[in-house]
């Protein structure tokens, strides 16, 4: 009788600003991985809905087949280190429909440095066979993020210096949604490079006003909807939210709403 089938791996490392990750791959990468983009893969062409907005459900599905990913099969998503550029493959594997998806804990830099096999060998996976189909996980629109700011609790997962509008080295505007609450991607993970544990990220969100037992709607952005999927899974890793109530995730994020003049802006650190 044959075993269960070995995971489709997909390697999403990409850096702002680049140099391609593609570059990083080519040098070596896990076993069987294959370098999935994310501007061209994980998001269709930027515009004014964001840096990094939803792609085409027809261009994601040739990228995942082209990539061996199935329907039967899971997949394991890494990116360079701390789990950020990988939750955004998470997120959007489980949008299109699949339900079997995993980040690798401490990426592509926790395992070299517990010694495991890297190779610059390219393999050639069996075409897969998922099909997209959108909605697997729940979108917010910009009308959206706003109400949820006035009414739930929206998070940003950016730089507190982004959030407080000190500084904006990337979109129109500094600032962030009014009502919105700080909560940095990077406080998921330690000092050890790995993510803390479900516990201590628990913790985390309480401090900042969101527990499992309160039932309240909770999202999250970002600059462009990468990073913030990293708030959606840490939410799940938590016990906050579940696979079968996730949180909401604004796509377009500050890219998009600070595009709008007509949109209002909060800075500094309360919610506004």
């Amino acid at each position: 009788m044959a075993g269960p089938l070995p995971p489709a791996v997909l390697d999403v490392r990409w850096r702002l600003g680049g140099p391609p990750g593609r570059e990083d791959y080519e040098r070596g990468h896990l076993p069987n991985a294959i370098h999935l983009d994310l501007d061209t893969d994980l998001a269709g062409p930027p515009g004014a809905a964001g840096r990094h907005p939803l792609p085409d459900p027809e261009v994601l599905e040739r990228a995942l087949r082209a990539a061996g990913v199935r329907a039967d099969r899971p997949v394991v998503v890494y990116d360079a280190d701390n789990g950020s550029i990988a939750a955004r493959a998470w997120w959007l594997l489980r949008w299109a429909g699949h339900g079997e998806v995993a980040v690798l804990d401490g990426g592509f830099a926790g395992w070299t440095a517990e010694g495991r096999l890297v190779t610059t060998a390219a393999p050639r996976p069996e075409p897969g066979d998922i099909t997209v189909r959108p909605g697997g996980m729940p979108v917010l629109d910009a009308a959206g993020a706003a109400a949820l700011a006035r009414d739930g609790v929206l998070l940003d997962a950016r730089a507190p210096e982004r959030y407080r509008g000190d500084v904006e080295p990337i979109d129109p505007r500094a600032g962030h949604i009014p009502g919105a609450v700080n909560a940095p991607f990077a406080g998921h993970v330690g000092e050890d490079g790995r993510w803390r544990r479900p516990a201590r990220l628990a913790e985390r969100f309480a401090g900042v006003g969101v527990g499992a037992a309160d039932g309240e709607p909770v999202g999250a952005y970002c600059g462009s909807g990468v990073t913030a999927a990293s708030v959606v899974l840490a939410l799940e890793v938590a016990g906050v939210t579940s696979p079968i109530a996730p949180a909401e995730l604004y796509v377009g994020s500050w890219s998009e709403w600070s595009g709008d003049p007509d949109r209002p802006v909060a800075t500094g650190n309360e919610p506004g």
